[in-house]
């Protein structure tokens, strides 16, 4: 009887563990493993940097005086437009017209002299030549004729730099353009000491800016002339203006120990929106290919295992890079060697290996239906229940 009753335990005891293995397993579908696809399309890729720089005219002048004087008239302001010769400023011309009489008759006076001491030496060589002078008093008469040469032509260039001082006072474009800035007013006093005094800027073409942009050390290796650039200007945030790297300068200017170069970029501003001095944010496209057969990055991270596919077959390739397909209808996991190329960090090049349109596997998930049981959800014993169970009731 007893024995009766162990065996009666035992066979409880296995039909409870049946249950609740039932309970939580028995009313679950088989998981299911889920491939996302994509196919291999042709794209646009690029690589860019970025930076940010300043606009400025291609060319412009900053207009001086080489004479001191004071500024007597002026004949252009702000965003006049001048051409070149046109006399844009004079400067008092009193003292420098001084300086040109004074010049003049030291000249009048050295050429006086020369004729004097030429006739001198003619007189003293012919009486030397008939031995009625000393040689001393001929050699005197010479050397007299020769400084009032030399007086004469020191007192020629005197004329000639007075005159040239006297033509500075009168002040004009050296170039076609347009004026930028302007430094000075009526009546200023102007000194040309020891640096020319600056009175105007004045750019050439507005049509033509370009843009100085200061690149990274560790991104100007990748910049190279003819290269195309956008950027964007905070006057017009919502216009992009195109350009291209015109020049790639060698030298390098350390700021806060951060060492930069300058890349000068063309911007053609034919409306004039751009002027001199905005803020510019660039980006320069150091590689750029069109239409290019290409797979997704992510392609070429997928890693499958015999245990993340279930019951497929898995057929591997000693390719160094390498896509996976489904093949066989769907019944096998078949990697296929590539050749990659230019990558801009989404997709990636493939010059062999793949054709358009053949689908790569972008990622594997395992997929579990939900319970069998319409309304109940079969929970582990061990599992925290929903909010709100424990509350008192």
């Amino acid at each position: 009887m007893k024995k009766f009753r162990k065996i009666l335990y035992v066979l409880g005891a296995v039909a409870i563990v049946a249950v609740a293995v039932w309970a939580f397993t028995g009313n679950k579908k088989e998981a299911e493993i889920a491939f996302e696809e994509q196919a291999v399309a042709r794209v646009n890729l690029q690589n860019s940097i970025t930076a940010t720089g300043t606009i400025e005219p291609v060319t412009s002048v900053t207009v001086g005086t080489q004479v001191s004087g004071i500024v007597s008239r002026l004949y252009v302001d702000y965003n006049s437009v001048v051409k070149k010769g046109q006399v844009i400023a004079e400067l008092d011309r009193t003292n420098l017209e001084s300086e040109l009489n004074n010049a003049r008759a030291n000249l009048s006076s050295c050429q006086s002299s020369l004729n004097y001491e030429t006739s001198n030496y003619n007189r003293y060589k012919t009486l030397y030549d008939k031995g009625l002078v000393s040689a001393f008093d001929y050699e005197n008469a010479k050397l007299s004729y020769e400084k009032a040469k030399q007086s004469v032509l020191q007192a020629r260039e005197q004329v000639q730099k007075a005159q040239t001082n006297l033509g500075y006072a009168t002040i004009t474009s050296p170039i076609d353009g347009v004026v930028l800035s302007k430094s000075v007013e009526e009546g200023q006093t102007v000194a040309a000491s020891f640096n020319t005094p600056e009175l105007f800027t004045i750019a050439q073409d507005l049509t033509n800016m370009r843009v100085i942009a200061d690149i990274d050390e560790a991104d100007i290796g990748n910049v190279r002339e003819g290269q195309r650039t956008t950027f964007t200007v905070d006057a017009y945030p919502n216009d992009v203006f195109d350009g291209e790297v015109t020049q790639v300068r060698q030298q390098a200017t350390t700021t806060n120990n951060v060492v930069t170069y300058e890349v000068v970029i063309s911007a053609p501003n034919q409306d004039l929106k751009l002027k001199p001095g905005l803020t510019a944010n660039i980006t320069v496209y150091t590689q750029e290919l069109t239409g290019v057969l290409s797979v997704p990055n992510k392609a070429l991270r997928v890693l499958p295992t015999q245990e993340t596919i279930g019951k497929r077959k898995l057929t591997d390739c000693k390719g160094k890079n390498k896509v996976w397909v489904l093949a066989g209808g769907g019944r096998e996991v078949k990697a296929v060697a590539v050749t990659l190329g230019m990558s801009d960090g989404v997709n990636t090049e493939v010059t062999s290996g793949v054709k358009e349109g053949d689908k790569v596997i972008t990622l594997i998930t395992e997929k579990v239906d939900e319970p069998a049981g319409d309304d109940a959800e079969v929970r582990s014993p061990f599992a925290p229940g929903p909010p709100g169970n424990n509350k008192k009731k």
